[in-house]
């Protein structure tokens, strides 16, 4: 038979994830990636919890006959930052959650 989960020892584990979620979650604040379309037209700037912090965009985009290759341009880089952020938010929190299996729970 197997033995019962020490509850105590449980608690602590919990305890420490969530501490250590907390301390993930504002060390992302502070991490950045960067991403670029058009071939380097357009860079944004985002951080590990989603937020735009910069876009640069080449002169030479800013087409005024062709505004919309430049809007297309702002998107793809957006998009694109806010995906490698996510990326690196979720192996940051993936590294701290790993330690559920430890807590000795069934199907953990």
């Amino acid at each position: 038979m197997p033995q019962p989960p020490n509850m105590q020892q449980m608690l602590k584990q919990v305890q420490k994830m969530q501490a250590d979620m907390v301390a993930a979650q504002e060390q992302l604040k502070t991490e950045e990636v960067e991403a670029s379309a058009g071939g380097g037209m357009v860079t944004v700037r985002v951080s590990g919890d989603l937020v735009v912090k910069a876009i640069t965009i080449d002169p030479e985009a800013i087409d005024p006959e062709d505004a919309e290759l430049l809007q297309d341009m702002v998107l793809a880089a957006i998009n694109e930052g806010i995906r490698a952020a996510q990326a690196v938010a979720e192996q940051r929190m993936s590294s701290v959650t790993g330690g559920l299996g430890g807590l000795g729970l069934p199907g953990m």
